[in-house]
């Protein structure tokens, strides 16, 4: 089997290349250096808060984010069950225990209405995941927060430049994460974020990111820290992904665009809702497969697609159904229909800034001609 058509590839047609030989003959390639001031600068603009940490990577920015605000071994943590697993991992890695609760299912993110039913004397946060680039319902979740004396985390992994009600996602908590993976709206092959507006909590998580050492007294490390730092060199690969970033995102709406217009002709494919208070990141294009009005399965639409050389990825597996967390997840009699439907029928398109109209228009007419329903297909055909 050759991919044709991966699900995802990094844009890496700017001053990438430039920036990163720039930092190289400086001889800063490592935690210091002129583009980590620069990308922390930049990113704090564009989240609308008074600073922006870089790290190594998003699941680092998770931990950053528990260590900073205190969390510790035998407190609880509520995070939807719908996300990648280094959300609730990272709960574990500060000794705390991840509380999973349903999602909406008119945004995929956590849904409020379920959270208080979760909390308890021990729990001490709420990590409200912004899913595949759409915002979770912020004020509910602070509110409840607010009423219960608990602070807020946005997961914002997958929702780089999401808006809520206008506003960027990044200050609309105690603090946000960001991941730069390959896969992500931008890129460094690895790395991430925090963005935050409290200045004691930032001077705490970052003397906590650079191995526990005290900013005004080199050598001197009054707490056990970590190296948790990014390089000058990654973050001259994000100075130069931002410079392009609204190039990055008007093509990729173009490409939730044309999918939403070509798909939607196509029965049994229902179309990622957003809700009207959110402006979506265009991350990774989604949409679910219902078996009896498609005529298969998501994971047989999966198959029929990789045979014509397009790769995709399903929706991550529920997190209180895998080994780490079930037998938790068990005894508090979690009940999460929603992440288990949702989980079985989403599937993951290709999208990044380069895909082609003729590459998209290919992957939906082979979306169109694995349907066994026939019905309404001479109407996508015509929308092609």
């Amino acid at each position: 089997m050759t991919i044709h058509i991966p699900v995802a590839q990094p844009d890496l047609t700017g001053n990438e290349e430039n920036y990163v030989v720039d930092a190289i003959r400086s001889t800063w390639i490592s935690s210091s250096g002129a583009y980590l001031q620069r990308f922390e600068t930049e990113f704090a603009g564009l989240c609308d808060t008074r600073s922006a940490i870089a790290c190594c990577n998003g699941t680092v920015a998770i931990h950053l984010a528990l260590l900073g605000l205190g969390v510790r071994p035998g407190d609880e943590v509520i995070v939807p069950s719908l996300t990648y697993i280094a959300t609730a991992n990272a709960v574990r890695y500060v000794g705390a225990e991840p509380v999973f609760v349903d999602v909406d299912p008119n945004t995929w993110c956590i849904d409020p209405a379920r959270i208080e039913d979760a909390i308890t004397r021990r729990t001490r946060g709420i990590i409200g995941v912004h899913l595949m680039g759409h915002p979770a319902d912020m004020d509910r979740i602070n509110h409840i927060a607010a009423v219960h004396g608990l602070w807020v985390v946005e997961d914002a992994a997958e929702a780089t430049l999401a808006k809520y009600k206008g506003r960027p996602v990044g200050g609309l908590s105690s603090v946000a994460t960001f991941s730069f993976f390959g896969n992500k709206l931008f890129t460094s092959g690895e790395g991430g974020a925090l963005s935050l507006n409290d200045d004691q909590l930032a001077t705490r998580i970052r003397i906590l990111r650079g191995q526990g050492m005290d900013p005004d007294r080199r050598y001197y490390f009054p707490v056990t820290g970590y190296n948790f730092r990014l390089t000058n060199l990654a973050a001259a690969i994000l100075c130069a992904q931002l410079e392009r970033r609204d190039a990055i995102i008007e093509r990729r709406r173009e490409i939730f665009a044309l999918y939403n217009r070509l798909l939607s002709q196509v029965p049994g494919i229902g179309l990622q809702p957003v809700a009207p208070w959110a402006e979506l990141s265009p991350w990774m294009y989604c949409v679910t497969v219902d078996e009896d009005q498609f005529g298969g399965t998501r994971d047989e639409l999966s198959a029929k697609l990789a045979e014509a050389g397009i790769d995709t990825r399903p929706m991550f597996i529920p997190l209180h159904s895998l080994p780490p967390f079930r037998e938790e997840s068990r005894q508090r009699r979690e009940h999460l229909p929603i992440t288990d439907a949702l989980s079985q029928t989403s599937i993951m398109l290709p999208t990044f800034t380069q895909l082609t109209d003729d590459q998209v228009t290919f992957i939906c007419g082979t979306i169109s001609d694995a349907c066994r329903n026939r019905v309404g297909l001479s109407q996508f055909r015509r929308a092609a």
